[in-house]
């Protein structure tokens, strides 16, 4: 059995398989979205909620001048952070690729393209898990825009509970009304199966079937649906690997907008990004025998939640 890390065996079927999440498995970027900085350091206005919803008086007398009004808001200096990894892949196995496995004669691709696959899954993923621990924390809302199921309450039991009363209602919590859902994958599949919600989508009185991502927003009134599928292993290296959803039983209703949050208006968050997320490739002359790639991927982000108060938490949606 070959120990290196990109096995090269022309006697083999030339059929390499990498595992790792599917792009469409991870939504960090459609729930922060990614908005382009000139530099690594950058600064944003939050203002106070109440300068926009308390009103002076407008009345202006003959000879008097109009009430003069002060908004308020703090700037907020924040800066990208660097995040990367590296590996080293031998030249030894690159030469043999070069020799004998090249797509052309049916083999697998380079081992420095599925290095940098590899990095860039991790990277991405590494992000998938910064942002679900932030949106999926009941201490990034306000105390009044969160709830936390349990027993009866909770989807998962289609007698007693109510997701679409208790999702409505919630939608009406904030100041800007949600236009996104986030749900973890196992929150979605209760979700979709509740007798209630197939009822009110499909008309079905007895309540058997399931419901489509369109049928939910139509429900709800909503734009996207967000369903985080990614997984991680959460055992320590060299143990057997166990496997657990990035976005664990949770469901938030955020009102994300990139396009508001250039134009200085309230965006649940954003995700602050200086440059592109870079590859490239370092030789490494000391590495083994005949030296060998070291092969980098990273970026500079920096994930930022703006407006909690345009959200709402349902903590422990399903048991």
């Amino acid at each position: 059995m070959s120990t290196t890390a990109f096995p090269v065996n022309p006697e083999l079927s030339a059929i390499a398989i990498g595992y790792k999440n599917r792009d469409v498995d991870l939504i960090a970027d459609a729930v922060l979205p990614r908005i382009y900085k000139g530099a690594k350091k950058f600064a944003y206005t939050k203002y106070n909620q109440a300068d926009a919803y308390t009103v002076p008086s407008t009345r202006v007398g003959r000879k008097s001048e109009p009430t003069m009004v002060d908004f308020g808001g703090t700037l907020i200096n924040d800066e990208c952070v660097d995040w990367g990894l590296d590996d080293l892949v031998p030249n030894d196995e690159v030469q043999a690729w070069e020799a004998s496995m090249r797509p052309a004669s049916g083999g697998p691709v380079s081992p420095l393209a599925k290095s940098t696959s590899l990095l860039t899954g991790l990277i991405q993923l590494d992000r998938e898990i910064r942002v679900a621990n932030t949106v999926f924390a009941a201490g990034t809302y306000p105390g009044s825009q969160q709830a936390t199921l349990s027993g009866t309450g909770q989807w998962s039991d289609f007698v007693n509970s109510n997701p679409l009363d208790a999702l409505l209602a919630a939608l009406d919590v904030p100041l800007f009304r949600p236009n996104t859902i986030v749900l973890g994958q196992a929150v979605w599949t209760k979700l979709r199966q509740h007798p209630k919600m197939v009822q009110a989508a499909l008309g079905n009185n007895a309540g058997a079937g399931s419901i489509s991502r369109q049928a939910l927003a139509d429900l709800l009134e909503i734009r996207n649906v967000l369903i985080g599928a990614g997984f991680v292993n959460t055992a320590r290296k060299g143990q057997t690997p166990t496997m657990s959803r990035v976005w664990g039983k949770h469901c938030s209703l955020l009102y994300v907008s990139p396009d508001a949050a250039d134009a200085d208006q309230p965006t649940f968050g954003f995700t602050a990004q200086f440059g592109e997320r870079i590859a490239g490739s370092i030789d490494e002359p000391k590495a083994g025998l005949r030296g060998g790639v070291r092969v980098r991927v990273g970026e500079s982000v920096k994930e930022i939640v703006a407006a909690a108060d345009v959200g709402y938490f349902f903590q422990n949606a399903i048991a």
